[in-house]
Parts: C-alpha cells; sequence; structure tokens
C-alpha cells in the first residue's frame, strides 16, 4: 500500500459534497491537497481551513472544466503548487433530468464537456507529472452507467464514457500510472426528492440503505493506495448494480 503523507492531490470539484469530503479524506491520510473549484470560492476556502487543522498543506484553484484551456491551466497550476502530482482525482460533474424530446445541444454540451472532456484533458495534461511519480487518476463514475435509470440519457451516456476512459487509460498509462473508477450509487439524493422516492430508493438497494459520502471517499483512498490495481471500476452503490 503506498502511503500518502507528503503526496500531492487534486481533487476537482473538491469544494463541496462528494468532492469536498474525497479532500479531507485524503487529507487524513497526510496528503497535500489541491482543491478545483468553479463558482463556490467560499466553500473552497472552508475546505481549506479544515484540511490545515489535519495538519496538512492545501491549495484552492478555479476553473471552468467544460473549457480545454482552464482545465490545462488549473493542472498545471495544482503541478506548479508543489513540482509534482502524485494522483488525480476526476470527481467535478454536473448532472440533471433530461427527457426524451427536451433535450438541447447546449444542455448535452454541458453535461458530456463538463463530465468526460473535461476529465479526459485533466488526465492528458497531468499524464507527465503522474509519470514522473508513478501516480494514479480516480474517475469518479456512477452506478447508473451499469444500471441506467430513466430520463437521464445524456448524463448517463457521460458516465459510460468516464468507466471507457478509465479502462482505456489504465492500458495506455500502464506501467507508469494506475488508472481506477469508483462508482457510486444513492449517496447524495437530490435536494427535491420526496420521502416516498427515497424510500423507493432504499427497497431498490440490496443492503437496504443510502450510502454515505464517506462510504465513497473511503473507496477513492483505497485506490489511491492500491499499488496493484488498474482499470477496476468499484461499486459503492450497497449492491444496487445486481438489481
Amino acid at each position: 500500500m503506498i502511503d500518502l503523507h507528503g503526496r500531492v492531490v487534486l481533487v476537482t470539484g473538491g469544494a463541496h459534497r462528494l468532492g469536498r469530503t474525497i479532500a479531507l479524506v485524503l487529507g487524513q491520510a497526510g496528503a497535500n491537497v489541491v482543491v478545483h473549484y468553479n463558482h463556490s470560492a467560499e466553500q473552497a476556502h472552508a475546505v481549506l481551513q479544515a484540511l490545515e487543522v489535519l495538519g496538512v498543506q492545501s491549495a484552492a484553484v478555479s476553473g471552468d472544466l467544460s473549457r480545454v484551456a482552464e482545465v490545462e491551466r488549473v493542472i498545471d497550476t495544482a503541478v506548479a503548487r508543489w513540482g509534482r502530482l502524485d494522483v488525480l482525482v476526476n470527481n467535478a460533474g454536473i448532472w440533471g433530468s433530461t427527457p426524451i424530446g427536451t433535450v438541447t445541444e447546449k444542455r448535452w454540451s454541458e453535461l458530456i464537456d463538463t463530465n468526460l472532456r473535461g476529465a479526459f484533458f485533466a488526465a492528458q495534461r497531468a499524464t507527465p507529472a503522474l509519470r514522473a511519480a508513478s501516480g494514479t487518476i480516480i474517475n469518479i463514475a456512477d452506478v447508473g452507467a451499469l444500471r441506467p435509470w430513466r430520463n437521464h440519457t445524456p448524463y448517463l451516456i457521460s458516465k459510460g464514457g468516464i468507466i471507457t476512459l478509465t479502462e482505456a487509460l489504465a492500458m495506455d498509462l500502464a506501467p507508469d500510472v494506475r488508472v481506477n473508477a469508483v462508482a457510486p450509487g444513492a449517496v447524495l439524493l437530490p435536494d427535491d426528492w420526496t420521502p416516498e422516492q427515497i424510500e423507493r430508493a432504499k427497497r431498490n438497494i440490496p443492503l437496504q440503505r443510502l450510502g454515505r459520502p464517506e462510504d465513497v471517499a473511503q473507496a477513492v483512498l483505497y485506490l489511491a493506495q492500491a499499488d496493484y490495481v488498474t482499470g477496476v471500476v468499484l461499486p459503492v452503490d450497497g449492491g444496487r448494480h445486481l438489481s
């Protein structure tokens, strides 16, 4: 297992929700963390304060990951901060309901560009630094890419692309860089879901309960440290991909 003390981690979308938890769990393991954000400057700096309490170094960098030039600037800034990059967590993403007949070209591009294109170009730009560090890439997919649900087709396509990206990069970058993915299930549900929707979601999960952001973050931590694991898509979904 790889010791993360003193290693440098970049978490895209690390200012809030799942990304925040991932950043803090990696910080607890001793890593220095670069927190990427787009519009969430206040939340990003709150994460930096929490990381400072943990006794690790941290930095924040902003950027719109739907634009390739911005992706590359974020990576370059992260690498320049400590002169290295050991772990790239491609977590940043957007989602939303898009029933067939309502999908616009603009919304399609937003979902694909942010969720998939941004992850690819982040990985590509980070590859030289990751090769030098014998580092790793961890992509955040979605169990919906394995077991699709209704009315989210463009989003699910973007996450299916993340799974293919993970497996293809694992081949392209071996043996220098390991590439894996985590596929979360029902961990952070939409804020507007009713109690009935939540209960229905639980019934579809073999473990009969929702997950927590910490469950996903612990899977990321495992993959960051597991030096003989590459090309894996790890569902963290209470068994939902089986049902």
